[in-house]
C-alpha cells in the first residue's frame, strides 16, 4: 500500500492519465457525444464561449500551435464575421464620426497616411493639371 502512495507522489500516471493524448481525446469525444444525445451536455452561453475560445487561443499561442493568419485570411474572416453579425442584427452600427475615424485608422495602417497629412501632398498631382512639354 505504501508503495502505491509513493508511486503517485512521484507523478507516476495510472488509468486515464497514463494514456496517450490521442486516446484521451478519443474517449473524451465519445463522452461528449453521449452527453449531447442524452441532453445532459453543458450548453455554453455566448460569454462562456468567448472565454473558452480566448483561453484556448492563449494556450495555443503559448505552445506555438496557434494558426497564424495571413492578411488575406484575416480579411476573409473579418468579412465573414461582419456579415454574420449583420444577418443576426448584432453588428455595431457606426455613426458618421466613428466611420470617419475607422476609415482614417485603416488608411494609416496600410501606409496611406491621413487625408490631412501635408507631407504626402507633394506626391499627389493637382486636380486638372497636366504636363505639356511641347506647348
Amino acid at each position: 500500500m505504501d508503495l502505491d502512495r509513493d508511486d503517485r507522489s512521484r507523478g507516476d500516471k495510472r488509468g486515464f492519465a497514463s494514456m496517450d493524448e490521442h486516446k484521451q481525446r478519443e474517449i473524451a469525444s465519445k463522452g461528449g457525444k453521449a452527453a449531447h444525445e442524452k441532453g445532459t451536455a453543458h450548453e455554453f452561453n455566448s460569454q462562456e464561449a468567448r472565454e473558452a475560445g480566448s483561453k484556448g487561443g492563449k494556450a495555443a499561442h503559448e505552445k506555438g500551435t496557434a494558426h497564424e493568419f495571413s492578411a488575406e485570411e484575416a480579411r476573409r474572416a473579418g468579412r465573414k464575421g461582419g456579415k454574420a453579425a449583420h444577418e443576426k442584427g448584432t453588428a455595431h452600427e457606426f455613426n458618421s464620426k466613428e466611420a470617419r475615424e475607422a476609415g482614417r485608422k485603416g488608411g494609416e495602417s496600410r501606409g496611406g497616411g491621413s487625408y490631412d497629412d501635408k507631407s504626402s501632398s507633394s506626391t499627389r498631382g493637382k486636380a486638372g493639371s497636366q504636363s505639356h512639354k511641347n506647348s
